[in-house]
């Protein structure tokens, strides 16, 4: 916990530099929710098509979704999720003429959550 996956489109393969966002990302989630960075766990999904909107080429996108325990409240996990994204953005450089579309979500894990 927390558990961290990270959707990006494949026109970024280049342009995003995931172990370094992952590497910055753990430490200000574990300063946010009061967790330690080794609790932190990224995996990053490549996905191979997306269509935003009516836009014919060049959109690409990143979403992040950050689940953890129950118990912080919306205001924290709005506040997380906003650090997120100003975070994400000094790690991801989009070729000229691709448009940049990015999200962050953060949520409760099931309480059926186990680690071992």
């Amino acid at each position: 916990m927390p558990q961290i996956t990270v959707d990006y489109s494949a026109g970024l393969d280049d342009a995003f530099d995931r172990r370094g966002f992952a590497l910055a990302l753990h430490p200000l989630i574990a300063e946010t929710v009061s967790t330690q960075v080794p609790n932190c766990k990224t995996r990053f999904r490549r996905v191979e098509e997306s269509v935003v909107g009516d836009a014919p080429t060049g959109d690409v996108i990143v979403h992040i979704a950050i689940a953890m325990l129950a118990g912080r409240s919306p205001e924290l996990k709005g506040r997380l999720a906003e650090s997120v994204l100003d975070l994400l953005h000094g790690y991801v450089k989009p070729a000229e003429g691709q448009d940049l579309h990015v999200s962050a979500e953060t949520r409760d894990l099931d309480p059926s959550y186990r680690k071992g």
